[in-house]
């Protein structure tokens, strides 16, 4: 065996334990947990004893297992931490936590994961091997310390920060520690409690790549007819693609029973309605050829996009979802959300930037909100768009409520300012913020990705009142009067609130029913091809 040829050493038991007893009683704080206790001594077979690790091997180890070498300062701060003592054996063999984390990587595409360890062969043997005597291997000791390393960086933290701030993503990365973890699983002799590590949208993705892969498994689910002379159908139609719908719906749940008429009737009324939601469409009962193309997706695609926003959920910190008061927008959902202790207290829809003029992936805090605010419009639109329309027409600005200023535009209070009657500041370098707007009519269409990059929120007057609904210095009807005098007004509050900016186009609620939108930006795929998942797509 591999490991086995690489390093031998043979130390006398009393050496063992003299140094052992050494080890532990100069960091008994940090490795007491690597010892049962003795209420479980009394119910164990055989008693295992910790083993020291000499550090003099740790060099020679990642020699002879190049392909490791990235591990190696990450293996040496782990060993430091638990004052270079065996983790994942003592004298009775492997422990109980050590056989869980070899059947976590076995299964690992559960995680959505489609990496392999480079050397799985050799942790294949070690549990073969079955070994008594682990004094005597340390690099198998190291092996699984790697293999841990390993199951860490695919799952627990995801690609590196440099790489996902070129895809865009501009949100604080979750800081992970590798030892945050294993102490959890020591303590624990599982993995019980460590999902607190992780944000919780990771988990419910997780739950529904099961549900999907098992419906995959079965086959996945029948193609509906596109027919030529059909543009759309609607309620009380009679088709044998009503039939189809009918067994589409079912299979993924937006449909209980299935009745198998070819009239579209009212249960089947709810299904699409729910379909609509659950795919970033406006429910309204109509089914056209685009709800068609959503119904004939081939389930394999959904399964990239859960994997995908596995991934993304693996870059969040966990506690952002247990912060009092948040805003997230969610750019794909053309959503805005605001909780507290949890819960969704406030949602409204919203317009975000178009392809051109994309919204930033980022966070702020919001400081102030403004009433009948001005627009300073930002020398980009006044290159491209106001002075092109003012050499159109000479009346251009003074239709427009606008005035010059020596090189600069802005748009005096009104319901005709393109930030409507109040805005919502975080400020930031981006030039980014949320704000009222006058053109409530792009709420009512399915793709709203056409601002130049702030974010329109349909219910901007409703958001205000709640977010100073607290504050002994407002009621609704004073909210009300601020945004319609006519000038500028500026309130600064009393706590801050956190504001995410964030781009997932599959989202699980709590309730477990699952959402996916369009890939409005593109970005899905890229992200895909980073995680290997084309050249794995037989594995799906």
């Amino acid at each position: 065996m591999k490991y086995v040829k690489s390093y031998r050493f043979v130390l006398f038991s009393f050496s063992i334990l003299m140094l052992s007893a050494l080890v532990f009683q100069s960091c008994k704080n940090r490795v007491s947990t690597l010892t049962p206790p003795e209420s479980e001594k009394e119910d164990t077979q055989e008693i295992g004893y910790p083993i020291a690790l000499d550090s003099t091997y740790i060099a020679p180890f990642f020699e002879s297992h190049p392909q490791l070498q990235e591990y190696e300062e990450e293996l040496k701060n782990i060993y430091r931490h638990y004052g270079f003592s065996y983790i994942w054996f003592d004298t009775a063999g492997l422990k109980n936590y050590g056989n869980s984390l070899f059947y976590r990587v076995k299964d690992i595409e559960e995680e959505g994961i489609y990496a392999t360890f480079s050397h799985q062969e050799d942790i294949e043997a070690i549990f073969k091997e079955n070994i008594e005597d682990a004094e005597n291997h340390p690099d198998a000791e190291m092996l699984m310390t790697c293999l841990y390393l390993f199951y860490v960086d695919v799952v627990y933290k995801g690609i590196d920060s440099k790489t996902t701030t070129d895809l865009g993503w501009l949100l604080p990365r979750k800081e992970f520690e590798e030892t945050d973890l294993l102490d959890a699983v020591i303590a624990d002799q599982d993995w019980k409690d460590t999902d607190s590590l992780m944000f919780n949208q990771y988990y419910r993705l997780r739950e529904v790549l099961n549900r999907y892969r098992k419906i995959r498994d079965k086959g996945g689910w029948p193609s509906v007819a596109v027919e030529s002379n059909q543009k759309s159908f609607k309620p009380k139609d009679s088709s044998e693609v009503i039939q189809q719908i009918r067994a589409r719906l079912h299979i993924t749940g937006e449909l209980k029973e299935n009745n198998n008429s070819p009239i579209y009737d009212e249960d089947l009324i709810a299904g699409i309605n729910k379909f609509q939601a659950h795919h970033g469409f406006i429910p309204d009962s109509i089914i056209t050829k685009e709800h068609l193309a959503a119904l004939n997706t081939p389930v394999e695609e959904f399964i990239k996009k859960i994997v995908v926003n596995m991934e993304r959920s693996r870059w969040v910190p966990p506690g952002v979802t247990t912060a009092d008061e948040f805003i997230f927008v969610n750019i794909p959902a053309y959503k805005l959300r605001l909780y507290r202790k949890g819960n969704i207290d406030f949602e409204s829809s919203v317009v975000v930037g178009s392809v051109m003029t994309k919204t930033v992936i980022f966070d702020g805090m919001m400081t102030y909100l403004a009433f009948s605010p001005y627009w300073n419009i930002p020398q980009s639109i006044i290159n491209n768009e106001i002075i092109p329309g003012m050499e159109k027409d000479e009346n251009y600005l003074q239709k427009r409520n606008m005035v010059w200023n020596d090189g600069r535009v802005r748009q005096k209070p009104g319901r005709t300012n393109s930030l409507g009657l109040v805005k919502f500041m975080f400020p930031n370098s981006k030039a980014i913020y949320l704000h009222d707007t006058p053109a409530k009519s792009l709420f009512n269409i399915d793709n709203r990705a056409r601002s130049h990059g702030c974010i329109r929120v349909q219910n901007a007057r409703d958001l205000a009142v709640k977010i100073l609904e607290d504050d002994e210095n407002w009621t609704p009807e004073k909210v009300d009067a601020a945004m319609n005098a006519g000038r500028e007004t500026t309130y600064t509050l009393k706590k801050e609130i956190p504001v995410y900016i964030g781009y997932f186009t599959a989202w699980v609620d709590k309730e477990g029913q699952v959402f996916f939108f369009k890939d409005v930006y593109k970005r899905d795929d890229r992200l895909a091809d980073l995680l290997l998942y084309r050249s794995e797509a037989e594995k799906i």
